[in-house]
């Protein structure tokens, strides 16, 4: 039963996924209009109004068209964010779990400073001194994402690395770019697929609700946080306005959600049954 229902959360994920980074990268041809075109003699037009699938907003644009294009710009956001944490946590985490002494204590602090702070808080800083935008947006993330692959990464090269494995190694004259790139980078790579998979889920939430707060990609771009955030006014009127939008990034994330948790009981001995 257990593993009859973790091949159905599986499956149930994959679609989930698949089909809205499907709409999003088909988005040009399967949006019936332009994203940003209004039609006022049109507004606030109910789901399965001629030429809107989904209706369309206070401003007569397609809500389709909106929320695909909308959804292919978190989904870039968030690839983008992820990749920039990968890369900036494992760095300092492999420096800073190797060679260890004052780097360590360095890095360590740095982290536990930027701990101490709420993401919302950090990323309003960041955000209002820098500026709306796609390019601030990512920054802001990525400053707050990369901690947790830091973490992780240090705490497993401060173990491995005084594994007999790699004393061998280290005795027969291998250099530290060669110990750190065969030998123990290898062996973070499944623990850093399985934190990136949830994290992926994560940054297309927070990049949404920036959006929703106006610290995001500014109108007249579609975000799902911007769509959601126009809505607002009009729930009792037009639900189809934020219900779609949210809809959509609810699937995202619990597809995502199925899908990093697959891959942590297929890394993870001690998940499986």
């Amino acid at each position: 039963m257990a593993r009859t229902a973790r091949s159905a959360r599986l499956v149930t994920g994959v679609v989930l996924v698949a089909a809205v980074c499907t709409g999003a990268l088909l988005a040009p041809w399967i949006g019936s209009s332009d994203p940003r075109q209004g039609d006022i003699a049109a507004r606030l037009k109910p789901p399965g109004f001629p030429g809107h699938p989904l209706g369309t907003d206070q401003l007569g644009r397609d809500l389709l068209s909106r929320i695909l294009f909308g959804t292919r710009l978190s989904l870039l956001v968030s690839v983008a964010t992820v990749a920039i944490t990968i890369a900036l946590g494992t760095w300092s985490g492999v420096v800073a779990g190797y060679y260890g002494g004052l780097v360590d204590r360095l890095v360590g602090g740095v982290v536990d400073i930027q701990m101490a702070f709420p993401f919302l808080l950090m990323a309003v800083a960041i955000v209002s001194a820098l500026g709306p935008g796609l390019v601030n947006v990512v920054v802001a993330l990525a400053l707050w994402g990369w901690v947790i692959y830091c973490r992780l990464v240090r705490a497993r090269v401060m173990s491995l690395k005084e594994q007999e494995f790699v004393q061998a190694v280290r005795a027969m004259g291998a250099g530290d770019a060669r110990i750190i790139g065969r030998h123990m980078l290898p062996n973070v790579v499944p623990a850093l697929l399985v934190i990136s998979s949830f994290q992926v889920g994560q940054m297309v939430v927070a990049e949404s609700a920036m959006s929703f707060l106006g610290l995001g990609v500014q109108p007249p771009t579609p975000t799902l946080g911007g769509i959601i955030s126009d809505g607002r006014a009009y729930v009792s009127t037009a639900w189809w306005v934020t219900t779609c939008p949210g809809v959509v990034l609810m699937g995202f994330v619990l597809g995502i959600g199925f899908v990093g948790d697959w891959l942590r009981e297929r890394f993870d001995p001690r998940m499986r049954v």
